[in-house]
């Protein structure tokens, strides 16, 4: 009985870990999503309108494609994460 319960809290404690890996990851994409669209995308663009990028300023770049192609990276690492993570945790998919 005793190494049922010893069981039950280290699978309490590996699922606790997992889940504040999880979040970790989720708030740090979450921090990069808003620095990409919000901060330069807006906030900084004045401060970007000088650089030149594909024919128009860099602030606006950020704000149109920029954007758009961040957020399909932040798609591919945060799959690529929590594969890596599933797998330490030993609950991937087959």
């Amino acid at each position: 009985m005793a190494d049922q319960s010893t069981h039950a809290a280290a699978t309490a404690q590996s699922d606790k870990d997992y889940w504040s890996a999880n979040v970790r990851i989720i708030l740090i994409s979450l921090v990069v999503w808003a620095l990409v669209s919000f901060g330069f995308g807006i906030l900084l663009r004045p401060m970007l309108s000088g650089i030149s990028v594909g024919g128009t300023d860099l602030g606006f770049w950020f704000a149109q494609q920029g954007s758009i192609l961040v957020f399909l990276l932040l798609i591919f690492n945060y799959a690529w994460r929590m594969n890596k993570l599933d797998a330490q945790y030993g609950v991937e998919e087959e």
